[in-house]
């Protein structure tokens, strides 16, 4: 890289100007704005802010002290920071490459141990919190000091896509790791196995897909949990505590087509989040749910895993079986027939764990295993006659008047299951009856377990959908007996803040946040005396891109006579926002806090669809609470005359 090549001749000058030369004479040493702009960061994963070539002439080169060293500093034509190289211990050697994207550092590269190679990079700001070690200096990350699971999976998407095997090994669960973590040998051993032969592996699976290509860009991170879960250390999987995402899944683009692959389990080690299997694409229409994940698998409650004491000789016996089953559990060479022998037998035996735990909650933990596992395995074509398998479960549990909330769990797994097999076999003009149906399930199973937390759920698919398709009064009683019944619910939040957004129109609207860039407060409250479009979304968004060329005109048309735009970007971390906006040169400020569909801007005003657009008077008010292009084109006009 050029960094790299010329950092040795670089710290030669630069000793040069502070050992000799004072500010006023540093042209004279020949160091040119043009000098410093040859300089790049050493991963190519970066956007930064360069000017153009007529503008070089108008950069600032500054020489800067830094406590116990110095550096110089970068700056473009409009006062903004630009470049800051640093000797940071005084040496007269340049050990921080600093780049920044309007004004903002957004990439470091170091040089920790004086030997004028960059060994370590880091993404900051608003491109993201990956901190990366390049040990051997060839370039590449070796490991991740610092990454964020939605990072880790972009890195993963980008290694596939890439044919890239080294960047794959780096975010995966290593030897060392599981010796850091403290995993029992068998769950050790069954992540080292899955990291083994990961070249193969990849070949193997770029070979027969169409949904990882060169051209694949990750979109975003998504997953069945709201939020990582927690392991305690006495839980028997590891001598430390863990923090666990299951069904982990990336959503990715090629070009104007999305596309799902399956990223599995993800474990945090110290500031790094890793993954435990090669990423799966999804081929087609048919959705797979990954497979449950190792960690997060129950043990007898109240007993660490392993811990067999005062059992009896059949629970005993069972539970070494089950243990010595999952040693032989399918890998990425399974064929299909193997992964079904297995999902049946690992079914059969949970079942008779089940029926042998002597506890209430330790028979629901082992049953719900079960009934999880089926529903997953028949939407991955893996166990045979599954939805029938979960309904004669079912109607065993009503007849044993078993646990309500299992029940409702078992229920829940076979509708949604029912659900997504009949859309993904009905014909287009059967899939309103298919929707209809599926309603109806969500309504009844509302009505017979009024206590379980798949309720919640059910509520609010029933709310969304009535809005979706215009019946906005039902979906305020779906919103409201949500929260109301639900109150402490993730699903609860996103329920208030669309009741709060239904119920916008004529109103004053408060918004403020961090703008995305410069971390400045922006507040709506600053925009009063204009109309102002507020506008929710993200990169991986295809209608907000396509619906921005139309917006920028009416901007470019209105803003003089006090048309404004707010932008709130609903992005997960890692995605390249800062790019995005370039390339499309998007003018307007943005409104930005972690967390993409999750974040507070989104709760607050419960955002469950791309792009969601506000309208507001100039006396602050609300005049749409789902503008369209069009609105905007007849009404920004009619509210700038009055």
């Amino acid at each position: 890289m050029l960094a790299k090549t010329l950092l040795h001749s670089h710290n030669v000058w630069l000793a040069l100007i502070f050992g000799l030369f004072s500010t006023q004479l540093l042209a004279q040493d020949g160091v040119q704005p043009e000098t410093v702009l040859g300089y790049q960061p050493t991963q190519k994963d970066v956007v930064i802010e360069t000017p153009k070539p007529e503008e070089v002439k108008q950069c600032k080169l500054k020489v800067e002290q830094h406590g116990n060293g110095s550096g110089w500093a970068l700056y473009g034509p409009q006062g903004q920071l630009l470049r800051r190289f640093i000797d940071t211990d005084g040496n007269q050697r340049v050990d921080e490459f600093k780049y920044y994207q309007h004004g903002l550092e957004v990439y470091r590269d170091l040089d920790t141990n004086g030997d004028d190679k960059i060994d370590q990079s880091r993404w900051l700001n608003t491109q993201g919190t990956r901190w990366g070690i390049d040990t051997d200096q060839d370039g590449k990350i070796d490991t991740w000091k610092m990454i964020s699971a939605e990072e880790a999976t972009r890195e993963a998407i980008m290694a596939m896509a890439n044919r890239d095997p080294h960047r794959l090994q780096a975010v995966f669960i290593s030897e060392a790791d599981v010796k850091a973590l403290g995993l029992t040998q068998q769950i050790g051993d069954r992540f080292l196995a899955n990291r083994t032969n990961i070249t193969a592996q990849m070949q193997k699976i770029l070979g027969s897909t169409k949904v990882l290509t060169p051209k694949t860009e990750w979109a975003r991170f998504d997953s069945s949990m709201l939020m990582p879960n927690l392991i305690p250390a006495d839980a028997g999987k590891a001598s430390n505590d863990l923090l666990v995402y299951e069904n982990v899944m990336a959503i990715v683009m090629n070009d104007e087509e999305s596309g799902f692959v399956q990223i599995g389990e993800m474990i945090k080690i110290g500031d790094a989040w890793k993954l435990t299997q090669v990423p799966k694409p999804i081929e087609g229409n048919q959705f797979e749910v990954a497979e449950g994940g190792l960690l997060l698998q129950p043990a007898i409650a109240g007993m660490p895993a392993g811990a067999t004491e005062g059992l009896t000789p059949e629970m005993k016996e069972l539970l070494d079986q089950l243990q010595e089953l999952d040693t032989k559990s399918p890998t990425a060479e399974s064929t299909r027939e193997e992964m079904v022998r297995f999902n049946v037998a690992r079914a059969q035996l949970l079942d008779k764990i089940g029926e042998q735990a002597t506890s209430a909650e330790d028979k629901k933990l082992w049953l719900r295993q079960r009934l999880e596992m089926i529903a997953t395995a028949t939407q991955m074509d893996a166990f045979p006659n599954g939805l029938q398998v979960l309904q004669q479960s079912i109607q065993k549990l009503r007849s044993q008047d078993a646990a309500k909330d299992l029940i409702a769990f078992a229920v829940f797994q076979e509708m949604v299951l029912k659900y997504n097999t009949r859309l993904q076999t009905a014909q287009a003009e059967d899939r309103a009856d298919v929707q209809t149906a599926w309603l109806k399930s969500l309504e009844e199973f509302v009505k017979e377990f009024p206590e379980a937390p798949e309720s919640a759920d059910a509520l609010l698919q029933l709310a969304i959908t009535s809005e979706l398709n215009g019946n906005a009064k039902e979906a305020r009683v779906w919103y409201t007996n949500l929260v109301t019944d639900y109150s402490s619910s993730q699903a609860a939040k996103r329920g208030e803040g669309a009741l709060r957004r239904l119920g916008l129109e004529g109103q004053p609207i408060t918004l403020a946040g961090a703008t995305l860039g410069n971390g400045r407060p922006l507040s709506l409250a600053s925009y009063r005396g204009k109309v102002t479009a507020i506008i929710f979304w993200a990169t991986w968004c295809k209608p907000c891109t396509e619906d921005l060329p139309q917006i920028q005109e009416l901007h470019r048309t209105y803003q003089r006579d006090g048309f404004e735009i707010v932008g709130v970007n609903l992005d997960s971390p890692g995605a390249d926002i800062d790019g995005y906006l370039k390339n499309n040169r998007v003018a307007w400020p943005h409104i930005y806090e972690e967390g993409g569909l999750e974040s507070r801007p989104a709760l607050e005003f419960g955002i469950y669809s791309l792009p969601t657009m506000f309208l507001v008077d100039k006396t602050g008010k609300v005049v749409s609470n789902s503008a369209s292009v069009d609105d905007l084109k007849k009404l920004v006009p009619q509210l700038l005359k009055q």
